[in-house]
């Protein structure tokens, strides 16, 4: 019997234990049942953002945007004076060797410009306010006066004819001609809403013909800086043969534009094979973003990725894209492409909405304009259903919170690297300064708001257990 009494006391506490843990799944103890009421929503208490954490609705971006455009308008005059007296010119249609652009704040012909062009336009046709497409229209029309006033001088004599804008008229790279080609395009093609009345024959004539026919290009035809010089040497830009991620922009979408508007599909092949190609020379597919130098034939490439070439490699394909026909042949591969760098980029945004001047070293600062670049390009990748709205629209609204707040009062904005070269070494791009003066910053942000509200009018993104979420297709 006393050899028993320990398998019976066993029996009763497997037992007890049995009831008291079905019991428990039934009721919890009272201690389980949490801390005073007062503090049972502790998940819900506010955060206060640095950076606005909602989606803004199209009147909160016109109104940032309204500041940009008031301040741009106040000193970017579409003016032509003389260079000695300072007096106005209004007879445009005689050549005078005294003609200058009246100076303003930024100069009307160059790349940044031709970024800015095209988001006057897209701002005009988002908003429906046609002071944004006026502006470009306005500058348009003096540019295209100004070249058939001046071009014939230019080409008997392009050393020493003088011209107001002659850069543009006489280019020498990507820079003075890409850029402000495509927003040319745009215009013609009336992408802005409104089908520009100015006529960009000669001017098409002129940058169309650089970027296709005379920019340097490697054997295989990638488009390049350091060939030769034309007295027997070779251009150091700063290397020979060297690919800047910028060009992928600054030459990119014309050809492809030229595609559109001219109906030969030769063009078509060449934007998506420039894609292509400098992709496969500077994309790592390890991070999902791209080196921001390379230098044909160089046996090693330390990789430095700043975000702003990033951010013309992205908004190149992205405009390649919006008229690349989808039944050609690279159309997947490009569109795949974007895919990849989006996905890289979406790994790297800071917690306050930015991306840093190094992308992938945050103890450099936070940059406005590759944030500008990435809000449009992602919104727009997410308006054309190249990605899913529901990954990275909140993603992109929240780069846009993050520009905007870097728009002053006055309408100029904060943060913005200045212009940059290249280089294989993180110190040169961590110590460039920012400035307001930069006009890097200034298109990006106007794409980057039009495209926004188009996000917001056609998507629904707003809070859902404390984080912004998509919510639907709007009706």
């Amino acid at each position: 019997m006393n050899r028993s009494k320990p398998r019976h006391r066993l029996a009763l506490a497997l037992a007890a234990a049995v009831a008291l843990d079905a019991s428990a799944q039934q009721a919890p103890a009272p201690q389980e049942k949490g801390p005073v009421a007062a503090d049972a929503m502790l998940h819900a208490l506010e955060v206060h953002y640095p950076t606005p954490y909602r989606a803004m609705d199209a009147a909160e971006v016109k109104a940032v945007l309204d500041r940009v455009f008031d301040y741009l308008d106040k000193v970017t005059p579409a003016d032509v004076i003389d260079k000695t007296t300072g007096a106005p010119i209004t007879d445009l249609g005689r050549p005078d060797p005294n003609a200058v652009l009246k100076p303003g704040d930024f100069r009307l012909t160059s790349y940044e410009w031709g970024v800015t062009y095209s988001g006057m336009l897209a701002a005009g046709a988002a908003t429906g306010d046609r002071r944004y497409t006026d502006y470009a229209i306005k500058r348009h029309q003096l540019l295209a006066t100004l070249t058939k006033t001046y071009l014939p001088g230019v080409m008997a004599d392009r050393e020493h004819t003088a011209a107001p804008i002659k850069s543009f008229l006489n280019p020498h790279a990507l820079d003075d001609a890409g850029a402000l080609c495509e927003s040319f395009l745009k215009a013609k093609l009336g992408e802005g809403g409104v089908k520009s009345p100015v006529d960009y024959t000669q001017m098409i004539g002129v940058c169309g013909d650089f970027v296709t026919k005379k920019e340097y290009r490697l054997k295989d035809g990638t488009l390049a800086r350091g060939g030769p010089d034309g007295h027997g040497g070779t251009r150091m830009r700063p290397l020979p043969d060297t690919l800047w991620l910028d060009d992928m922009f600054m030459g990119v979408p014309t050809i492809a534009y030229l595609g559109k508007a001219t109906g030969d599909r030769r063009y078509y092949d060449d934007a998506a094979r420039q894609v292509l190609q400098f992709s496969k020379r500077m994309f790592n597919p390890r991070l999902g973003i791209y080196m921001h130098g390379y230098v044909e034939g160089m046996r090693d490439h330390p990789e430095m990725h700043w975000a702003r070439a990033n951010g013309w490699a992205v908004m190149a394909m992205v405009e390649v894209l919006e008229v690349l026909p989808k039944d050609h042949k690279d159309y997947k591969a490009v569109l795949g492409q974007l895919r990849a760098h989006i996905k890289g980029l979406a790994s790297y945004q800071s917690k306050d909405g930015f991306w840093h001047q190094l992308i992938d070293r945050d103890d450099t600062y936070e940059e406005t304009s590759a944030t500008a670049i990435y809000a449009y390009a992602i919104a727009r990748a997410v308006n054309r259903g190249y990605v899913d709205a529901q990954a990275y629209g909140p993603m992109a609204n929240l780069a846009w919170d993050a520009v905007a707040s870097r728009v002053r009062p006055n309408g100029q904005i904060d943060g913005t690297c200045v212009g940059t070269g290249m280089a294989f070494d993180p110190a040169f791009y961590a110590y460039r300064p920012t400035s307001v003066k930069a006009a890097h910053g200034y298109g990006p942000t106007l794409l980057a708001g039009a495209e926004i509200i188009a996000l917001n009018r056609k998507f629904k993104f707003g809070m859902n257990d404390s984080a912004l979420m998509y919510q639907g297709v709007r009706d």
